[in-house]
């Protein structure tokens, strides 16, 4: 797992000499950092942002250093986290090692997932409490919103409300969203009433539709992400005011290594916020894990129970909150997983990659991982049947190996 990072200032820093130190370099094959991978490995560009969020002394920073490797401050006291920290993860697939290994692949490129840790927040935070406005702005442009919740007992952590209660933090962090979320709309909702009142635009009445529908919403105690469907409101119509509770949520319940184990109070907490995804895990665990070399971390997560590090399970619930999807591509340069919506077409998928690819689409040779793997190489899948050509109405799906044929702007085919 690595990382670039940055600070308030745009300035990018050295990550911890486990992480990729700058744009542009990658691990070596034999040194500390390469993590187990046989090729090099760089970057895509960031498909998927996450804003993290909760009580201050919930795990925030522990989660967010084990995630990145960032070093950011971890203390026992409320903001310790005073400007936001910002890292960039490449996110584990072990399909992109096994197909460097068939391709040789000199490089490997994950898909990427942009964490933004802010403070802690408290109540009153909407109305500025603990800098609340201040930490709220940095997380409106992202895609969506993870909210650490600390469901862990420990003496020697203090907890801002005295005692710990998950239902209760859930509660206050969805109020203090809300209430910033309705402070947007009373300021934007009379302009935007007065707008579609005069210009007679079809696309301004709806939106001012959608504003006021929003308010009502809200001053029911009701999330955007959980109400808005019912109530009519699409929520594209509502980007350009970047309301917090229209993002898609997440819920990290931070617990102990004794609560992983216990399956009835995992359904009570995920319960809690469904249809929301939910992710569980111990942070503290979680960092020992990203300072292991990968065979010793596969070990300890044996010997604990665990599947898999709790970076695969946030990355696939925040894949799965957007409705994102993963194709790949292989061949002796790199190994690559690009980032598309769900339902994305054949040509919609080769924009990604370059948007002549889209404009020039002839065709896609399209064979499943799983399906090329068993044959051992695109020459065997070919001749077993399981690579196919597929047209312009292909619809993607996850895990797809693609070679996109086109036509360049001369005429030529590639």
């Amino acid at each position: 797992m690595l990382a670039v990072i940055d600070d308030s200032s745009g300035v990018r820093h050295a990550c911890p000499p486990r992480a990729v130190i700058k744009t542009g370099t990658y691990p070596q094959p034999g040194r500390r950092g390469f993590r187990g991978l046989r090729a090099g490995l760089e970057w895509a560009p960031v498909s998927l942002s996450i804003g993290i969020v909760g009580l201050p002394n919930v795990g925030k920073s522990t989660l967010f250093n084990a995630l990145t490797r960032a070093n950011a401050l971890a203390s026992n006291y409320p903001f310790a986290t005073i400007e936001p920290n910002v890292g960039i993860v490449g996110i584990p697939d072990s399909r992109l090692d096994a197909l460097a290994g068939l391709y040789d692949s000199a490089r490997i490129v994950p898909a990427t997932v942009r964490f933004v840790d802010i403070a802690g927040l408290v109540r009153g935070a909407s109305a500025g409490q603990g800098l609340g406005n201040q930490f709220l702005s940095h997380i409106r442009e992202t895609d969506a919103i993870c909210q650490v919740v600390r469901v862990f007992t420990d003496p020697d952590v203090s907890h801002v409300d005295g005692d710990v209660s998950p239902e209760r933090d859930i509660e206050t962090i969805a109020t203090e969203l809300m209430l910033a979320d309705l402070q947007t709309l009373e300021k934007a909702a009379p302009r935007l009433a007065k707008e579609s009142k005069f210009a007679k635009d079809p696309d301004k009445v709806r939106i001012a539709d959608a504003a006021a529908k929003a308010q009502q919403v809200l001053d029911g105690g009701t999330t955007l992400f959980a109400g808005a469907a019912a109530a009519g409101i699409d929520v594209a119509d509502l980007r350009e005011l970047q309301l917090l509770t229209a993002k898609p949520f997440l819920y990290v319940f931070n617990e102990d290594d004794a609560e992983l184990g216990d399956d009835e109070l995992r359904k009570r907490l995920a319960a809690l916020v469904a249809p929301a995804e939910s992710v569980f895990l111990d942070a503290k665990t979680e960092a020992e894990l990203a300072e292991l070399e990968p065979e010793e971390a596969a070990e300890m997560l044996a010997e604990l129970g665990l599947g898999e590090p709790g970076l695969a399970q946030l990355a696939r619930a925040g894949f799965t909150a957007l409705r994102l999807s993963t194709f790949l591509t292989a061949g002796p340069k790199e190994a690559r997983a690009w980032t598309i919506p769900a339902g994305a077409t054949a040509p919609e998928a080769a924009g990604v990659i370059h948007t002549d690819f889209q404009k020039g689409f002839i065709k896609a040779e399209v064979v499943s991982f799983d399906d090329l793997m068993a044959a051992g190489s695109i020459a065997a899948a070919r001749a077993a049947g399981k690579a196919r050509i597929e047209g312009k109405d292909y619809v993607m799906r996850d895990g797809d190996v693609v070679e996109f044929r086109f036509q360049t702007t001369s005429g030529n085919q590639k």
